[in-house]
């Protein structure tokens, strides 16, 4: 467990190293943060007006949950193609802009959208199995999640270096996987590791603290919550600007055989453990 914490601090910082350069990166969480909320609210509004919930099992709520889907992926692997298409011109040496990464992200936008078709129709098919009373089927839904979280992690980088469809894409990221490190993901879970203790942290202390403020004024209060939801909002940022640098990382040193500047004895030959 020692190792595991060790190797995850080493790529957070590798990773950090990266952002710092190119502080730029944080933009594009922030703006799939802002767009994911508008969709968000755009289907909030029909579905709680014409009482779609009641009827989620019926042609009507799986149209519109599929479309809900649509947007909500499309909106999240476009901004995570520009992060990740400017994270690789950093580690070929480049010195990138935001305008770079959206340019990546428009010149690959109907790959991106093919690959948020079929993440949606999994995101639905999941979705389904989970909300069975069936114990064992929800297990399964479980399961097929975490393999398809696996097989996927690679294919937003795929779709940013190569002119493919996403069909293929998403074969060459289990290809990828499979060829270089297996089908154990513990480099994966890294930065999410390390990020899961912090944002925990954060939480834990900014209720105990707005707890305690509210017993002095409901003003101090307020704005102890208020620091907190931002401090928690931050470390979600800054968790995802990370994630895609690494994921940049990753595909290079698979693909390339390569392992990129300021990652060199950071463990990526053994990220994925070979069985």
């Amino acid at each position: 467990m020692f190792a595991k914490f060790s190797r995850s601090w080493e790529l957070v910082k590798a990773s950090a190293a990266v952002l710092r350069s190119d502080k730029e990166l944080l933009v594009f969480p922030v703006i799939s943060g802002i767009a994911a909320l508008i969709v968000l609210a755009t289907f909030i509004i029909p579905i709680v007006s014409l009482k779609l919930f009641d009827a989620v099992t019926g042609p009507l709520g799986y149209v519109i949950g599929f479309l809900f889907y649509l947007c909500q992926y499309f909106v999240i692997f476009f901004f995570n193609s520009a992060l990740v298409g400017a994270a690789m011109i950093r580690l070929n040496g480049g010195n990138p802009t935001v305008a770079d990464g959206l340019r990546i992200a428009r010149e690959r936008m109907l790959p991106v959208l093919g690959y948020a078709a079929i993440a949606a129709t999994v995101g639905l098919l999941l979705q389904f199995l989970k909300n069975k009373d069936n114990f064992v089927i929800r297990m399964l839904g479980s399961l097929l999640g975490t393999a398809w979280t696996v097989a996927s992690f690679l294919v937003v980088p795929v779709l940013v270096a190569n002119k493919i469809g996403p069909i293929d894409a998403v074969k060459k990221s289990i290809e990828l996987l499979k060829t270089t490190w297996g089908e154990n993901a513990v480099g994966q879970l890294g930065i999410g590791f390390v990020f899961g203790f912090i944002m925990a942290g954060v939480i834990i202390i900014g209720v105990a603290l707005s707890f305690l403020g509210f017993t002095v004024s409901p003003y101090l209060g307020g704005s102890l919550v208020a620091l907190t939801i931002v401090s928690a909002l931050t470390v979600g940022i800054i968790q995802s600007a990370l994630s895609g640098v690494y994921a940049a990382a990753l595909y290079r040193f698979a693909n390339d055989g390569v392992v990129p500047q300021g990652f060199e004895g950071m463990g990526l030959q053994t990220a994925f453990q070979a069985k």
